[in-house]
């Protein structure tokens, strides 16, 4: 299993892979993109910041919760603001098998 930071790729087949990210308080993603759907199974208080200076959303997940996260091209981060350690397990439905999941704002 491949693992980058707080992140791991737990499976990848063709145009699928299922990554487990956690992030400690505090801890921050890097800017990305989500241009992929996603399902998010569980996790903790999240902002989800927007680099265009967007309002920051606000996330309370419940731990167990699944949300279909749509693709966006817009750029942001996750922020763990809560207390605990946020943990996800994510699926992506790649449209490649060599797709980046989660592109850099200056990815294509």
């Amino acid at each position: 299993m491949e693992r980058t930071g707080g992140q791991q790729v737990l499976h990848h087949r063709g145009n699928y892979l299922v990554r487990r990210q956690r992030l400690a308080p505090g801890e921050a993603t890097p800017w990305h993109r989500d241009p992929f759907h996603t399902v998010v199974l569980s996790g903790d208080l999240l902002n989800i910041e927007f680099r265009d200076g967007g309002e920051t959303l606000s996330w309370n997940i419940t731990v167990g919760e699944v949300d279909w996260s749509e693709p966006s091209e817009r750029v942001h981060r996750a922020v763990n603001v809560g207390e605990e350690v946020f943990e996800e397990v994510v699926t992506f439905f790649l449209d490649r098998p060599d797709a980046i999941p989660q592109p850099g704002e200056n990815s294509k």
